[in-house]
């Protein structure tokens, strides 16, 4: 019996499945603050200290917590992720796709690559849906409260974790395991096998690294937004762009549909030209 081959699609969060910014929906506001004012500061701060920008709005995030004496355990920023609000059809999106995969005799998994924040995802309601979440996260010390960034991801270091997911080697800490040669038919989900779905320029290495490679890159929009994606069409970094909206028989899912399909026959195909050649 032939293998299923296995389908990964693999999500930026901000502004891809949710509205807008994560930490916009309740942790700005619970410090007093604008989005506009938070997010510039931040910025400021990484041009003034020549800092990375993910880790700037990381520090940000403790600095104002305890100026505002906002408590920030992990269960508070957990919390926080049943606030967000996520685009049309996000929440039946997973099953439904699901579904596509067993009508193609594949297997499907979702993963998050996020520069936002783990524990607010982790709150959220979708957070079970996905086989993995790699985005940023606090270390919390021996009180249980945030004190350090453990994980910091930016748009260049996404990159990682499609090679992560290509090899199986989904443990942050497992560095031997991800850089060791492992052969292209030795790896559980070949990069011709991804879907990668993002928003914006912060995506592009990713969209870029998978298209490449044979994989398909979506770039998503919001309403009045596709000027601001068309240049990546253009650029041919993305394949195909469309609006962010995930009901049943949208655009997007169609466009989903499509590759699934076409992705499961290629492997089957490819996967019986490996076996033909290695009887020769």
């Amino acid at each position: 019996m032939t293998e299923k081959p296995t389908i990964a699609l693999l999500y930026d969060f901000d502004k891809t499945l949710c509205t807008k910014d994560m930490q916009e929906y309740s942790f700005i506001p619970k410090v007093n603050m604008r989005a506009e004012d938070f997010w510039c500061e931040a910025t400021n701060l990484a041009k003034s200290e020549k800092m990375d920008g993910v880790l700037a709005y990381m520090y940000l995030m403790l600095e104002k917590s305890r100026d505002a004496r906002q408590p920030i355990h992990r269960k508070d920023f957990v919390d926080l992720g049943s606030d967000l609000e996520f685009f049309p059809g996000v929440e039946s999106w997973f099953e439904r796709i699901n579904e596509v995969g067993n009508q193609v005799d594949a297997n499907v998994e979702h993963y998050i690559i996020s520069s936002g924040l783990r524990e607010i995802i982790e709150g959220s309601k979708i957070f079970d849906a996905f086989k993995e979440v790699f985005a940023c996260e606090f270390y919390y010390d021996f009180n249980g409260v945030a004190c350090w960034p453990k994980n910091a991801v930016n748009y260049t270091t996404k990159t990682q974790f499609l090679f992560r997911i290509n090899k199986g080697v989904l443990d942050i800490s497992n560095d031997k395991d991800l850089n060791k040669y492992t052969m292209d038919e030795d790896r559980p989900i070949p990069f011709r096998n991804m879907i990668y779905i993002g928003d914006g320029l912060t995506d592009v290495p990713c969209m870029k690294l998978v298209k490449v490679n044979g994989g398909h890159s979506i770039a998503v929009y919001q309403d009045g937004g596709k000027e601001k994606v068309n240049e990546l069409l253009k650029a041919e970094r993305v394949d195909f762009l469309s609006q962010a909206d995930y009901s049943k028989n949208s655009e997007l899912d169609l466009m989903v549909r499509d590759m699934i399909a076409k992705m499961a026959i290629a492997d089957r195909l490819h996967r019986k030209s490996k076996v033909q050649l290695s009887g020769l």
